[in-house]
């Protein structure tokens, strides 16, 4: 027999008016049934619990408890009784017995009772199956299987989206979103305890489900964390590389393993179920040979007037470059300083800082664009644009400009 939490016991009641033909007889009724609530009898919900009437359906991640009993419906009395109970799957067979030595005798009338448990890892069919031996009293040894099968069925649907960030214009902070959509496909609903990020070693994770609220962190989805059947949910998480991975350039690069996520939720009456997902991998973004980022720029600058930026030059590649910086003017965007200058050689993984001065000759939103890097080794060209951008005011006039 499965064992599994019992239900509230429901009741149809059954009013009329008063001045109809039974009168008071339907509510007398009602107050005499002892599952109906004292004081509030037109309720469906009664105060008695009512024991599992089917086996019910169990889903991944839940805990899978059984109650099993050999019974000696003989007048004889049997030695040796050997009780086995084995749970088989599409991929392995699991032993759930708690002893595996014999019992000595049963006497008629008597029976050896047992509890299994096993926190359910897959889905589709599973069989379990329950095997007794025994010698009968004239010393032959007897052996019968019984067979119990049920399926388990998915209770969520977790889908996974990745969207890349350069936070701060560093190259060393470089963020990954993870957007997390878990969908209730149960036909009840949930109350999620726990959904949690669990990172790889070569990140650090912040979550951002929550928001503050006079000095106290408050759930974006309010203090009754419930999913109701086929609702979806969706969480964030922000993570960033570790210092020590970050400053190397390269070493994140290709398909890295982010994490896994781990859900835990509680059914009617507590009931528990737990999944962790396989590790999440996500392709790095590719930066070509070499990288170019803004360590310094200003969020808003006078129209004609030089302003200061400070560029960060990455070897990415696995050779040694020798650089040379050409700064072409744009339409709206002017370089002040010699172009065509030497960097010198940069090893594979070094980083070189490079300040640099920049006027706009136009107002609003400007992207800062026009740099070009040459190897001379392999006599080849990078040309970066839309760098960054920035906001380009008139001083003699208003914001509005």
């Amino acid at each position: 027999m499965r064992l599994t939490k019992p239900t509230l016991f429901t009741n149809l009641p059954v009013t009329c008016e008063g001045r109809d033909l039974p009168g008071d007889l339907f509510a007398q009724l009602m107050r005499e049934d002892p599952s109906t609530i004292k004081g509030a009898e037109t309720l469906m919900l009664g105060e008695m619990l009512t024991l599992p009437q089917n086996f019910g359906n169990i889903f991944l991640g839940e805990t899978f408890s059984s109650y099993i009993s050999v019974h000696n419906d003989s007048n004889q009395v049997v030695k040796d009784i050997l009780v086995k109970a084995d749970l088989q799957t599409s991929s392995q067979r699991l032993n759930l017995s708690a002893s595996n030595t014999a019992v000595a005798e049963l006497k008629p009338e008597c029976c050896i009772d047992d509890v299994i448990h096993h926190e359910v890892k897959e889905i589709g069919t599973h069989i379990l199956v329950c095997a007794v031996s025994y010698t009968s009293q004239v010393g032959e040894k007897l052996y019968f299987r019984k067979f119990f099968k049920f399926q388990v069925l998915k209770p969520l649907d977790v889908k996974t989206k990745f969207y890349n960030a350069e936070s701060d214009l560093s190259s060393v902070t470089d963020e990954v979103f993870l957007e997390a959509q878990i969908q209730n496909i149960t036909t009840s609903p949930m109350f999620m305890e726990k959904v949690s990020l669990e990172p790889s070693m070569m990140y650090n994770v912040t979550e951002l489900n929550s928001v503050t609220s006079r000095d106290q962190g408050e759930s974006t989805f309010g203090k009754m964390s419930y999913l109701q059947p086929m609702d979806t949910r969706q969480y964030l998480y922000c993570l960033k590389p570790k210092t020590e991975y970050a400053e190397k350039a390269g070493v994140i690069k290709g398909v890295t393993v982010i994490g896994k996520l781990d859900i835990v939720w509680k059914t009617n009456l507590g009931e528990r179920g737990r999944l962790q997902t396989s590790q999440l991998q996500r392709m790095a973004p590719g930066y070509g040979d070499i990288r170019l980022s803004l360590e310094v720029i200003p969020d808003t600058v006078n129209l004609e007037e030089p302003f200061d930026i400070v560029c960060k030059i990455t070897n990415c590649s696995e050779r040694t470059m020798d650089l040379v910086m050409e700064m072409c003017n744009m339409r709206s965007i002017h370089w002040c300083g010699i172009s065509g200058r030497q960097l010198g050689k940069l090893t594979p993984g070094a980083s070189l800082l490079l300040p640099l001065t920049v006027f706009s000759s136009e107002q609003g939103l400007q992207s800062i664009s026009g740099l070009r890097l040459t190897d001379t080794f392999l006599k080849r060209t990078y040309e970066y644009d839309d760098i960054a951008q920035v906001c380009v005011v008139c001083p003699f006039m208003s914001n509005e400009c």
